[in-house]
């Protein structure tokens, strides 16, 4: 084994990690998860069922990745963010995988802490989502957003840094 589990957590049958990647205390990775390499899942992270998460991307604590959502590389998911996969759930009614709308999130983009992404939509590569935004449209690609709903406030560049409108 080439990445570390700790003992608190589970790790389903059918789940493929990435060397390096660590795994810390009381994470669940579901199923048929494919996990790249380098990645750090904290406290508490569930993945779900067929969750798709790239090189290098780093899952703070609390955060559950429902089936339906892929993170590509570089990804960073601040502490408590959110992801949702079905727009109108039911508990009596489940609709199942079937039902589950996709959502990606890009290459290197980043989602702050308590962010809430309302499946279906794209998070483009390099995108910032504030610290509590609700995101209800797709991102384009270097966008920063704030508020609820999310829009957006500015661009920024592969590195957080905020940069001119018109530049990228």
């Amino acid at each position: 084994m080439d990445y570390f589990v700790h003992e608190s957590s589970y790790v389903d049958a059918d789940v493929k990690i990435g060397e390096g990647t660590k795994i810390w205390h009381f994470c669940h990775i579901q199923k048929g998860a494919r996990i790249g390499k380098n990645c750090s899942f904290g406290q508490n992270v569930n993945i779900s069922n067929n969750v798709i998460v790239g090189n290098d991307c780093k899952v703070q604590n609390n955060v559950s990745i429902y089936e339906g959502v892929e993170l590509e590389d570089g990804v960073f998911c601040g502490p408590s963010c959110v992801f949702t996969n079905d727009l109108t759930p039911r508990a009596r009614y489940p609709k199942g995988r079937d039902g589950y709308k996709k959502t990606l999130i890009r290459e290197g983009a980043s989602i702050g802490a308590n962010a809430t992404i309302v499946c279906g939509h794209i998070i483009g590569k390099y995108a910032m989502v504030a610290a509590g935004a609700v995101v209800t449209k797709d991102v384009p690609d270097y966008a920063l957003v704030a508020g609820v709903p999310a829009k957006v406030i500015g661009r920024v560049d592969e590195k957080g840094k905020s940069i001119a409108k018109g530049n990228r």
